[in-house]
């Protein structure tokens, strides 16, 4: 009587029409692409960050106060994400030091990324550096650092507010990492 219920229930099964839903992830709207200048009176730097993100200054450092006032975050409300950008200068700093750690905290993603490709940074207004680009599911897919070797150095680093799922996330990391490539060619120290 089991064994005829069971067969019943499997022929039955097989004779029903399934459609598979195709996998697919939300449409997020982008917004058009237009830049303006931060060049804030006191700031070592300058570059054009887009319209649609807001600069804010980055007051706190892992509950403590942040190392200098030159620390800003570039906030992207309506796509949940944020560039951390952290300046030092390279006077009290050792050059190689600061080089070292952004490389340490890039390669600190090798637990999760399937590959960490680079490209270096030379720009016409002496911007020097590297860009980071980490594929798989990772907290921040883009990073760079940009210095002009003697007295300024500036990291950033991309984290959305979002579980990292590099397939869902692909379309919005690629459309702010333009915007990074645009901050870092416009780029310029004071």
């Amino acid at each position: 009587m089991l064994f005829g219920v069971i067969a019943f229930g499997l022929f039955a099964a097989c004779n029903s029409s399934y459609t598979p839903k195709p996998i697919g992830y939300f449409n997020i709207p982008l917004p058009k692409k237009s830049y303006r200048v931060f060049d804030q009176a006191g700031y070592p730097y300058k570059f054009e960050y887009p319209v649609y993100a807001n600069v804010l200054k980055d007051s706190t450092f892992f509950n403590t106060t942040a190392e200098n006032p030159w620390w800003i975050n570039i906030d992207f409300p309506k796509l949940q994400g944020r560039i951390y950008l952290s300046y030092k200068q390279i006077g009290p700093n050792r050059f190689a030091k600061l080089l070292d750690d952004a490389f340490k905290l890039t390669n600190k993603h090798n637990v999760k990324a399937s590959a960490i490709d680079d490209s270096l940074i030379n720009t016409p207004n002496g911007v020097h550096g590297m860009f980071f680009k980490v594929s798989g599911n990772v907290a921040t897919a883009y990073q760079f650092f940009l210095t002009d070797s003697t007295k300024h150095f500036v990291r950033g680093a991309l984290y959305f507010d979002a579980t990292p799922n590099q397939d869902s996330l692909r379309p919005v990391n690629e459309f702010v990492a333009a915007d990074m490539r645009h901050l870092i060619n416009t780029f310029q120290w004071k």
